[in-house]
């Protein structure tokens, strides 16, 4: 009889410290915070909405410019380079701009070039610099993408005597029809239309109409660029 108490005994006093350590666990886990168990289970979190609000925004693309390099040329160029556009957002709606550009390239030039000694090639290397500054305005948005327009106006420099084999400055541009090397005004304005990926990260697509006075008139061109475009900084 003492040796059936005493199983009875410690079978009680197992069960009752299996109750016990169920109950600690418990407790324990109750103490851990939520959002603790929902990351280790790999619970979707909602990613943050997109607001426009920053105040900051700076855009990197890639730059395709037509152009036209010497005021008597039958034919245009077609350069490409780099853009960066820092933008000051005074409200949701109205931002400042600053632009900088480098676009380079060939062009046709006149048949003169190839009866020369020693002779130009037929299509010479020439380059843009080009600095703007202007506004932005912010049309449209959701989470998805945007609107912008924009207007910026500047000085573009242009160096047309890469490829002078040699010749006097005055020779060179007289057989081939290029300007002579010169600062000129610019302009340029369109939209971008922009695609979020986060709620400061988007890719930018902005076609331009170009106005620039190399020669003795204002002539109209067009600008393309493509890149990505970065939101920062708290209103």
């Amino acid at each position: 009889m003492f040796k059936i108490r005493s199983r009875r005994h410690r079978a009680g006093l197992s069960s009752a410290t299996r109750r016990l350590c169920t109950t600690s666990v418990a407790v324990c886990l109750s103490l851990i915070p939520a959002q603790h168990l929902l990351a280790q289970k790999g619970v979707f979190k909602p990613p943050e909405p997109v607001t426009y609000t920053e105040r900051y925004e700076i855009f990197g693309a890639a730059n395709f410019l037509n152009g036209q390099a010497g005021q008597s040329l039958p034919k245009r160029y077609n350069m490409g380079g780099g853009e960066v556009m820092g933008t000051y957002w005074l409200t949701p709606k109205y931002g400042v701009a600053a632009d900088f550009r480098y676009v380079a390239g060939s062009t046709p030039v006149l048949p003169g070039g190839q009866a020369t000694n020693p002779r130009v090639q037929t299509r010479p290397y020439v380059s843009q610099a080009i600095g703007m500054g202007g506004v932005q305005y912010h049309f449209r948005g959701n989470h998805y993408g945007g609107i912008n327009f924009h207007a910026l106006a500047g000085v573009t420099h242009g160096d047309f005597d890469h490829s002078n084999p040699g010749l006097p400055t005055g020779s060179f541009t007289s057989v081939t029809g290029l300007y002579s090397n010169r600062t000129s005004a610019m302009a340029v304005a369109g939209p971008s239309i922009e695609f979020n990926r986060s709620a400061h990260l988007a890719v930018r697509l902005s076609p331009e109409i170009v106005f620039e006075h190399f020669g003795d008139e204002l002539r109209e061109f067009f600008s393309f660029s493509g890149g990505v475009v970065y939101r920062f900084g708290e209103r």
